[in-house]
């Protein structure tokens, strides 16, 4: 599908009227959604613009432009010069009723847009350490994450999901540790884990399962090196497993898991250092070897391996994002915490200098704090020191686990209300998404109707659509344009904020038949048809704008009694 139909007449009318008035060449002009519905339906800034370019009062040229615009070309009914030279549209019924048409015909691909140049996109997330279960912020991570990859291809892209799997370096050695030292305790024998370790509950469940898997005798008959290995190598594995299943629990899979001991065995990171050593990029000094990051935009060169020969982080992760440009990826998108902010420039400056300016983008997320009766929720009962993203969804389920990460911006401190999060009325915002879903469901079930056959064309009688159903129609037409608009700017909140908007809106069409039956969407009235054919473009919208967030549409929903 293609984005605003609307929008593009209208633009081609007004630029058409805007070059008869005098505008220059090649000028493009703006449109918008006024904040003031009562305003109309699109606003421009084009004659405010203008004027000083063309000699003339805004005012004056905004009027002239509303003379000269062909209102059948623009899809208009009326357009009106407000304030200092705004100029104001209200599209014609014409130009809304069949484009119900395009909803329809579209249906599961409502929504979806065709970008040019379509690109391949790395979106890696969550991108934990396996030490330990994945927590609430993992969880925020997770959700923005696989919504911006959604979004992306429903803008017409090509995503590739990725975990950076950490599974080297001294962390990983001291979750060997302490699961070693924790199998030592349940075998009765004195065992201290490490300074650094590991102290959940988990690392002792993570002990029993490899103890009961190698079977009595094994670990006993294995040198202390291979046994300390064996012990990191399957705790690791079996923690990787765990956030995998966490992470399918909570409707995120992953197309790779791409390890970091992989880049030390595969020699990426000594093609990495001879490509920096040939390219004059890096020098040693001190003991250790420096990267000139200082020289692409950075405060200061940067350490890549320390005196004692050990690499720091920058080096492996440098590695690993050169392999994506070399894997084919136009961009590559990192989810990262806020404890990451201050890695962000010295990883694009080193990019910069390695002939990589556009590769990285960098999305940072803010803390989660989980609140339940107004007060923090501190701890795990498994993992002692932080509220693991298993048991969020447990308590909450996916949908709303996943939409309460996601309709605040990410860059923001969130505060994640249990209580509103487990309240099943209108009051809590995915819930008022999916029940207008599930209300539109339920008129096709009443109506005797089957969704999928309701007709795309239709002759729409004389002087249909009240107030109600033409805001509900102008918001459903919308949905293409909010896509394509968060996918440019791995927004999934402005999805979000529309999927609520419409929904109150679709809501109060809804319940205007309490007040009069005649505005039932099922009266026995002339306009019967036509309301059944707008809740199908509805229930698209709502469905479909859920799935570009990962989100389920349930066609059928029970409140809990209180």
């Amino acid at each position: 599908m293609t984005g605003d139909a609307g929008l593009a007449r209208l633009s081609e009318a007004l630029e058409s009227a805007l070059a008869a008035a005098g505008a220059p060449e090649g000028f493009s002009p703006g449109l918008e959604r006024p904040r003031d519905p009562t305003h109309g339906d699109w606003a421009s800034n084009a004659a405010l613009v203008l004027a000083k370019r063309l000699g003339q009062p805004p005012r004056a040229l905004a009027a002239r432009v509303c003379e000269l615009i062909d209102p059948a070309a623009a899809g208009i009914a009326a357009v009106e010069v407000a304030g200092p030279g705004f100029l104001n549209f209200r599209l014609s019924d014409r130009s809304i009723w069949p484009r119900l048409t395009e909803v329809i015909e579209a249906g599961r691909d409502w929504g979806r847009t065709r970008t040019s140049p379509a690109l391949r996109v790395n979106v890696e997330f969550v991108s934990a350490n396996p030490t330990g279960p994945l927590h609430v912020a993992h969880g925020r991570g997770a959700a923005l994450g696989d919504a911006v990859a959604s979004l992306l291809e429903w803008a017409g892209h090509d995503v590739t999901r990725e975990f950076y799997v950490n599974d080297a370096g001294r962390q990983i050695e001291l979750l060997g540790e302490s699961v070693e030292a924790r199998y030592e305790e349940t075998a009765g024998r004195p065992a201290t884990v490490p300074e650094g370790g590991y102290h959940g509950e988990y690392v002792r469940d993570v002990a029993l399962t490899i103890r009961d898997a190698a079977g009595p005798g094994f670990l006993a008959s294995l040198p202390a090196e291979e046994r300390k290995a064996h012990f990191r190598r399957e705790a690791v594995r079996l923690l990787r497993e765990e956030q995998a299943e966490d992470l399918s629990r909570f409707g995120v899979d992953m197309d790779l898991f791409y390890s970091e001991r992989s880049l030390y065995e595969s020699g990426a990171i000594d093609r990495l250092l001879e490509a920096l050593d040939d390219g004059g990029l890096i020098y040693r000094s001190q003991g250790a070897t420096w990267l000139r990051t200082s020289s692409h935009g950075d405060e200061k060169d940067r350490v890549l391996i320390k005196s004692d020969g050990s690499f720091t982080y920058f080096l492996p992760d440098l590695a690993y994002h050169l392999e994506k440009a070399r894997r084919g990826f136009d961009v590559a998108i990192d989810v990262w915490g806020a404890d990451h902010q201050g890695h962000e420039k010295r990883m694009l400056a080193a990019l910069r200098g390695l002939s990589c300016p556009d590769l990285l983008e960098v999305l940072i997320i803010q803390l989660v704090t989980v609140l339940r009766d107004g007060r923090e929720v501190r701890m795990s009962k498994r993992a002692g020191r932080f509220v693991t993203l298993g048991e969020l969804v447990e308590e909450t389920g996916p949908d709303v686990a996943r939409y309460f990460f996601l309709m605040r911006r990410a860059e923001v401190h969130l505060n994640f209300d249990l209580d509103l999060a487990l309240d099943t009325s209108d009051a809590n915002p995915v819930y008022k998404v999916q029940y207008a879903h599930a209300r539109m469901c339920s008129v096709f079930r009443k109506a005797g109707v089957v969704a999928d056959e309701v007709p795309a064309s239709l002759e729409v009688p004389d002087g249909f659509g009240t107030p109600a159903e033409r805001e509900v129609a102008l918001s459903v037409l919308r949905l293409p344009e909010v896509i394509g608009a968060a996918a440019r700017s791995r927004a999934p909140h402005l999805v979000c904020a529309y999927l609520e908007e419409t929904a109150g809106l679709v809501n109060a069409w809804y319940h205007r038949g309490n007040l009069d039956p005649a505005q039932r969407i099922l009266a026995d009235v002339p306009e019967r048809t036509a309301r059944i054919r707008l809740a199908r473009a509805v229930q698209l919208t709502l469905r479909n704008g859920l799935r570009a967030l990962g989100l389920s549409a349930p066609e059928t929903m029970t409140r809990d009694a209180k």
